[in-house]
């Protein structure tokens, strides 16, 4: 598949070397020689230099002739990001992805104009970290958790703790404290320091996995008692780093909440954010990185702390002194990939990076047009895919047991109708069933060829 990526900030040197792996021809167009010679040094990418809204640079790179043009140029340019995916279709590209930063965009009136212009998706990753962080302080047990079927199958990730009731435990043994588990749950995958296991009867949890599993709704509350974990009301929310992440969650939880405070350096964001926000947030002009002036604005009678710095560093230290004041709930934006599994081995509850959200955004336009959704999970390398099963395809050939599914991939369940079903081996998948899907990514490729 040949890929143009125009822009090599940090998302889009991302994503060229995160599709690069899978064997794609890749272009990177920037007009930034500096950013193009860093992205050479560390992936095998072709690179044109020159203004990705000129035609001129678009037929260069191969405009006319690519599978696939993403636009993901820094959000200081995202007019650029607009113009050059217009140009791009109109010169033949056959599917464009543009990255934007305006909320206008993205509501369902405008929607037409952008698909008139041959833009097949736009996509604004601060709005969707937004998101997650308003679902993750929804469902504080976990570190990380998505629906499917408006809940019907739930994926949830829990830390084991020293008190977990599973440690030492094999997956079987796990198993066999529930009656009916196999039909309630399932455990997809384990995140063990830097190695994801896709787990076998034998395989043991040990302290400090990240545990992932699928449940019905019905299987979410015993499973949460079991494993002594529960969902915190949160009322109150302080937020450190008053950037658009920020605005958004506290918009979105606004009347949820009893109190929110935003913690911002730069006066002029703090003027703007107390005239666009609600009567309930606060605004403090200050330096987040000063745990006395946190405690002095009460962090230690808040619920959830969140750090959404442009700093990695800032915002998982400025988490761990939230967690030593007693905060039940932390989550940081963590942009540096190396530091994720460094925040949570240091009590970051949870932890948001747009890379992570852009990839999946982007990956599923390399695969068949049968797949819904797909989401890198933070921890680990995996991916949590879903798909429409096409008819007559091969994974509706056989039960799971005697298809030749690929190892490193588990089906963890599916959605059939208003049925929900966790898949075991007798399980055999039929025309249209909604299936959920974790996968390693050397296996992702495979698993996609069973659903064409």
């Amino acid at each position: 598949m040949k890929i143009i990526i125009s822009g090599a900030g940090e998302v889009g040197s991302h994503l060229a070397k995160m599709l690069r792996n899978e064997a794609n021809d890749i272009c990177v167009i920037d007009s930034n020689q500096q950013r193009l010679t860093a992205l050479s040094e560390t992936a095998d990418v072709v690179t044109v230099c020159g203004n990705p809204a000129s035609i001129e640079v678009l037929k260069n790179a191969g405009a006319e002739k690519a599978d696939l043009f993403v636009a993901v140029n820094p959000s200081t340019s995202q007019n650029v990001n607009v113009v050059c995916s217009a140009l791009a279709k109109s010169l033949g590209s056959k599917k464009v992805v543009c990255r934007v930063n305006n909320e206008e965009y993205l509501a369902y009136d405008n929607k037409y104009l952008f698909s008139d212009m041959g833009i097949d998706l736009l996509f604004y990753p601060e709005k969707i970290a937004a998101g997650e962080i308003v679902d993750l302080l929804k469902r504080s047990a976990s570190t990380e958790a998505m629906e499917f079927g408006r809940g019907k199958l739930q994926i949830s990730v829990y830390k084991l703790e020293e008190d977990s009731p599973i440690i030492d435990k094999t997956l079987l043994d796990f198993s066999r404290d529930f009656a009916d588990a196999e039909t309630r749950f399932r455990v997809v995958a384990i995140a063990r320091g830097n190695e994801t296991i896709i787990p076998k009867i034998d395989t043991r949890f040990r302290y400090h996995d990240l545990v992932f599993i699928i449940s019905r709704r019905d299987g979410n509350a015993p499973l949460m008692e079991y494993l002594g974990k529960k969902d915190i009301e949160i009322k109150s929310l302080m937020m450190v780093g008053g950037g658009p992440i920020a605005e958004m969650v506290a918009k979105q939880l606004g009347r949820q909440m009893e109190s929110i405070k935003i913690i911002e350096e730069d006066k002029n964001r703090c003027l703007y954010l107390s005239e666009h926000l609600g009567d309930n947030v606060t605004i403090v002009n200050g330096d987040g990185r000063n745990t006395d002036l946190l405690i002095e604005e009460s962090l230690r009678s808040t619920d959830a702390f969140v750090a959404l710095t442009e700093s990695s560093e800032t915002n998982i230290l400025t988490c761990v002194a939230a967690k030593k004041c007693g905060i039940a709930r932390t989550i940081a934006e963590v942009e540096n990939l190396e530091y994720i599994r460094l925040a949570e081995d240091m009590g970051v509850d949870a932890v948001i990076n747009k890379k992570l959200i852009t990839a999946g955004r982007i990956f599923k336009f390399t695969l068949s047009d049968k797949i819904r959704f797909i989401k890198y999970m933070s921890g680990t390398n995996a991916e949590v895919l879903e798909y429409i099963t096409a008819p007559g395809s091969k994974i509706t050939s056989a039960q799971l047991k005697d298809l030749d599914f690929p190892g490193d991939a588990v089906i963890g369940g599916l959605i059939r109708g208003n049925e929900s079903i966790i898949a075991v081996g007798d399980t055999r998948i039929e025309d249209y069933d909604r299936v959920v899907v974790f996968a390693l990514p050397q296996a992702v490729k495979e698993v996609d060829r069973f659903f064409r």
